[in-house]
């Protein structure tokens, strides 16, 4: 049986979209009868260790030198690797592709001088992109490699979603596994401002969140409901009217969901991902979460359109749906299992 390594970044400050794009890979990897070890430090968001273990996945604890990675991956008899990290050194991929061990990175935009035999960009219009690759590579990139879990695939409709008509409008908010930036009270706040009625469901993963949120006092026709992490997000997705997340992994997620999003820039990184997710018109865009930090009113012309207008609403849920097909992980999976 192939044994494949999967060494990504996941962290309260470092969020888990590495995490869960890699879980998409690797479920898929091992519908191929492969077998999986992740080597992440897992433990410290227990959400996310959760998501490996489900699924039957071992783990080791994360190295970060050279030599340390060569140790391990020889050590665990490893037939190829997947890197999705920002913070690893140039080095280890350098050290590990020149011992002969097939590897595919995963990256977005920038490499950070990751270095492998196959890198994938699955952000939006990334095969419009030129950079300059490193010797006997290739990339494959754009949306046709966006990876999906089981979890959504599961819940992605047949046919592209239609919008309620009438009624208030069920509204969900989550900012990944540690909403390690605080959008979700920026978010609360843009949405009492709206004046608007609404039923809303904001996930706080941790206590400070949560009381940041409940301190958010709704009008006496608005109902704002805080939780926290959740096993359930892709089916309260396929529930609500209008889903607000960062514009990072999830968003892929929520198109392929075909989700009425409205996104939201929490981090500089994501800027280009975002920009390029509203110019397609599948996503409505909220702003920078610095923009709503200073004034959550900055949000309020977005979200009176997605709160009130249901042709809106489904033109841009049926946009999303058209784009992202579900079945780029086979496409990547097709392009890893290929190196061994």
């Amino acid at each position: 049986m192939k044994r494949v390594g999967v060494r990504c970044d996941v962290g309260p400050a470092r969020g888990i979209g590495h995490v869960m794009r890699c879980l998409a890979l690797a479920e898929e990897v091992k519908r191929r009868d492969a077998e999986l070890v992740f080597v992440c430090d897992a433990d410290t968001v227990p959400w996310a260790a959760d998501q490996i273990a489900a699924r039957g996945f071992a783990v080791q604890p994360a190295v970060w030198t050279p030599d340390a990675h060569l140790g391990l991956f020889g050590k665990l008899g490893l037939d190829a690797v997947v890197f999705d990290s920002y913070d690893l050194d140039a080095a280890v991929y350098s050290a590990v592709r020149a011992s002969g061990l097939p590897t595919l990175a995963i990256v977005d935009g920038d490499f950070r001088g990751a270095e492998a035999d196959v890198l994938i960009d699955q952000n939006l219009a990334a095969e419009l992109d030129q950079p300059a690759l490193p010797p006997n590579s290739i990339r494959l990139a754009g949306l046709p490699y966006v990876m999906i879990r089981d979890e959504i695939l599961g819940h992605r409709p047949a046919e592209p979603p239609v919008a309620r008509p009438s009624g208030v409008p069920d509204v969900f908010a989550f900012f990944g596994g540690t909403d390690a930036f605080g959008a979700g009270p920026q978010v609360a706040r843009a949405l009492v401002a709206t004046g608007l009625p609404f039923q809303a469901t904001v996930v706080a993963p941790n206590p400070s969140l949560a009381a940041q949120v409940a301190a958010v006092t709704p009008q006496a026709h608005q109902h704002l409901e805080v939780i926290g992490p959740t096993d359930q997000l892709a089916a309260r997705v396929r529930k609500a009217d209008l889903t607000i997340s960062a514009s990072g992994t999830s968003t892929w997620e929520l198109l392929c969901l075909g989700a009425t999003a409205g996104l939201v820039c929490v981090v500089d990184n994501q800027v280009m991902g975002y920009e390029r997710a509203i110019g397609t018109g599948a996503a409505a865009g909220l702003g920078l979460l610095s923009a709503l930090e200073a004034d959550p009113a900055s949000a309020v012309p977005v979200l009176k359109r997605l709160l009130t207008d249901s042709v809106e609403r489904e033109r841009l849920a049926r946009a999303g749906w058209e784009l992202v097909d579900g079945k780029g992980r086979e496409r990547v999976a097709d392009a890893l299992l290929g190196l061994i």
